[in-house]
């Protein structure tokens, strides 16, 4: 009998079991894939993740991974370019996007240090129930072997397509159209940190990465998606070339170092976060546009709040727990809605002149620069910039 069985080992789900595990609970933490694996991802931690690692002891290990810090920003729409750096939050000023091969296999090894008992190659195929209905544990297949495992939580990390949250019929609270698709690939020699470029029906961002690699993505409407993916080379590097041409510049004659990977699938929505004897965490329950970047900060977010929410509450009390999964959930609800609404906002990929205006005053002044990065980053809301200072150059 376990105290939870996490399902999905990877930037939701591996912190939330190292954090129970360090709490001194028994867990379980489940993962389909082999361990090592990539995955579809825009890499980027923004300050506050880059927080929550410190505090969990885990930042220095990822600077190790050679992972360069993201201290400089540069963002260019229509005649305005913003450059500088957020004033960050607890002392971490810089940004990093490292390779999720190389950030999920680091939170999996934090997890087993932790005394997390990790299981790759595990497919969950059911939830265990009790007379009443409540969750008591999953079942699953792990190659050829069927296996059974209880415990007093189950939680579903398992991602925007989430086996768990089907099981549980966890119903959609909130949900949006898809409003972009994107594509990506790496390069070498195009020197960058973080660079953001925006036109309207467009959007290109360049981030470095691990093994001096650079991130390149760039972002379409959704209803270009059937056109863009007939020839999704071609449209790529056109959509840079119009976009960011000085970014364009950097990569003519070069090859990139993988093939091209994309999606049109970028959903939209929040789901009811828990119920008797579940709960999701990070893109299991609440998924958004990736153009942004915020998916992995919010993961860290969620595991940090659940981990907070169930302290002396995996005991076996059913009562107790639901009342910190309540709490839970509606914390989750109130503190992720912001950045869902502005994400919402910028995929519409329609950079509105009231927008540009209030650009070209932040553009003046390098502290106004700064709180804009902190509101790119989530750790300032638009209230923040409309200080005297803006409100003088209006």
């Amino acid at each position: 009998m376990y105290d939870a069985i996490v399902v999905g080992a990877r930037c939701a789900g591996a912190p939330t079991a190292m954090l129970l595990a360090r709490a001194g609970y028994r867990v379980l933490l489940l993962d389909k894939a082999p361990s090592g694996t990539d995955t579809l991802s825009t890499h980027l931690i923004h300050q506050p993740g880059v927080a929550t690692l410190a505090r969990w002891g885990l930042l220095d290990s990822l600077r190790a991974s050679g992972c360069p810090p993201l201290d400089r920003v540069v963002y260019e729409v229509a005649d305005i370019r913003l450059e500088g750096c957020a004033r960050g939050v607890e002392g971490q000023r810089a940004g990093f996007a490292p390779r999720r091969h190389v950030l999920d296999a680091l939170l999996v090894e934090a997890a087993a240090a932790a005394g997390v008992e990790v299981r790759h190659h595990c497919r969950v195929t059911g939830l265990l129930r009790d007379f009443s209905g409540r969750v008591v544990g999953v079942e699953g297949r792990s190659g050829e072997h069927s296996f059974t495992e209880r415990a007093h939580l189950v939680i579903g990390a398992d991602g925007m397509r989430s086996t768990v949250a089907r099981l549980a019929q966890a119903p959609y609270t909130v949900e949006d159209p898809r409003l972009t698709c994107a594509y990506y690939t790496y390069w070498a020699d195009v020197p960058a940190t973080l660079e953001l470029y925006e036109r309207p029906g467009s959007w290109v961002a360049a981030v470095a990465t691990n093994d001096a690699a650079t991130l390149v993505l760039a972002y379409f409407p959704q209803s270009r998606f059937e056109e863009v993916r007939t020839d999704a080379r071609r449209a790529y590097l056109e959509q840079i070339r119009t976009t960011a041409p000085g970014l364009y510049e950097r990569l003519a004659g070069k090859e990139p170092l993988e093939r091209l990977r994309g999606t049109g699938d970028q959903q939209n929505f929040f789901r009811q976060a828990a119920g008797p004897g579940w709960v999701l965490v990070g893109d299991a329950g609440h998924h958004k546009d990736s153009i942004t970047a915020r998916g992995i900060s919010d993961a860290f977010l969620q595991a940090d709040a659940l981990a907070r929410r169930l302290e002396g509450r995996l005991d076996g009390d059913p009562a107790g727990l639901d009342a910190a999964l309540r709490d839970f959930a509606k914390e989750r609800d109130e503190v992720l809605t912001p950045g869902y609404e502005s994400t919402l906002g910028v995929a519409q990929l329609t950079p509105h002149e009231q927008r540009l205006s209030l650009l070209r005053a932040v553009q003046t002044d390098p502290e106004l620069t700064a709180i804009y990065f902190d509101m790119v980053a989530g750790i300032e809301t638009a209230g923040a910039l409309y200080t005297p200072k803006l409100l003088a150059l209006l």
